[in-house]
């Protein structure tokens, strides 16, 4: 499983902006045929980030559109001492996941389900399959309690999603890897971004690595590599320390940012980890507008010789690297979400062509 060699291939994030979970798989296969993702789809309101994994969850209500937990009810602590007993009996082999309240339905993840019908016929198969859940403090910022409070800061129901989490990732590593190629499951955080703000201000640094680690720890045990996805600046030596094996960010606007962890960038290469580009701009409409494929290359080429001067091996370096957008494209309009996939199909064959 741990065999994959990134060598610059393109991937996604996972959202895109259509209806059709079959448009999408195509789209995906168009732009990254070697290492293909499920997408996300969030026109539907069950695709949101925290919606499309919080089934499962110990109290979770929804009212007309609202989705909450109630951690006040009379049945909380009853529901909550099932749902540990399910995870002890997935955790230990004692019941399938697949037949758990941690697989992914397919009125929520469409899009997975037609990306496994799809894998069987592909010709050359896949380089790796790519997953992904919503990272636990976007997660557990996002969803909310009956009294409106983020569910991350009650101790009983943070564990819960972190464990949520962590079997839907399990869920979707098991079921690709019987393809037989390696697996990645990326943890998707743009929540980090606000880390140290006054919104985040009571979470500490050991509460976020803790659960970011116990779902990378999952991942690892299935055999498969865990990756980390954050759309903007946050503390990278804090996410470099969390054990990931792929570090995912926004290199079109912030890589002066992520060079100052210089010393923490070397040894995270050094140990064999992977640094997905960024390169492709999704934040602004007129960045992706001027971008070009030279444009780009030329950019991700200055951003090479600044992390070689760390002393880092430029050939190490490209074989532990992937091209990706700078973010998920669900919120753009179709013809921007096609000039991203495109842009980041052809800066990754040029740059592969050029090694």
């Amino acid at each position: 499983m741990n065999s994959f060699r990134p060598d610059c291939h393109p991937i996604l994030i996972g959202s895109l902006p259509v209806s059709d979970h079959r448009e999408a798989v195509d789209m995906v296969m168009q732009a990254t045929p070697r290492v293909p993702v499920w997408p996300q789809l969030p026109v539907y309101p069950q695709e949101g980030m925290v919606p499309q994994f919080a089934p499962g969850m110990p109290g979770l209500k929804q009212e007309d559109e609202r989705v909450y937990v109630d951690l006040g009810s009379d049945g909380f602590e009853t529901e909550l001492a099932a749902f540990y007993e399910e995870y002890l009996a997935v955790t230990e082999l004692a019941a399938p996941v697949e037949a758990s309240r941690f697989q992914l339905g397919e009125a929520y993840a469409g899009g997975f389900y037609e990306l496994r019908a799809r894998v069987p016929a592909m010709d050359p198969a896949p380089v790796a399959l790519k997953g992904q859940v919503t990272g636990p403090i976007t997660f557990g910022m996002g969803l909310k309690d009956h009294q409106g409070r983020a569910v991350f800061y009650d101790a009983n129901a943070r564990d819960a999603a972190v464990k949520l989490l962590a079997l839907k990732a399990v869920y979707q590593v098991r079921a690709f890897k019987v393809y037989g190629c390696p697996v990645i499951i990326f943890q998707d955080e743009p929540a980090l971004a606000g880390y140290g703000s006054s919104e985040m201000i009571s979470i500490s640094a050991d509460e976020i690595a803790a659960s970011l680690g116990e779902i990378n720890d999952a991942i690892h045990n299935e055999g498969a590599l865990a990756g980390i996805h954050v759309c903007a600046n946050t503390d990278w030596g804090l996410i470099l320390a969390t054990g990931v094996d792929i570090v995912n960010f926004d290199t079109y606007s912030y890589f002066d940012r992520f060079l100052l962890y210089g010393d923490q960038i070397k040894a995270f290469v050094a140990q064999g980890g992977i640094i997905a580009w960024g390169l492709v701009p999704t934040g602004s409409a007129e960045a992706l507008e001027a971008a070009t494929v030279e444009s780009l290359v030329k950019q991700w080429e200055d951003q090479c010789r600044q992390l070689t001067a760390l002393g880092i091996d430029r050939d190490q370096l490209l074989d532990q690297s992937l091209i990706s957008p700078s973010c998920g494209v669900g919120s753009l309009s179709l013809a921007q979400a096609r000039k991203v996939l495109e842009l980041t199909r052809e800066v990754s064959a040029h740059i592969r062509k050029e090694r």
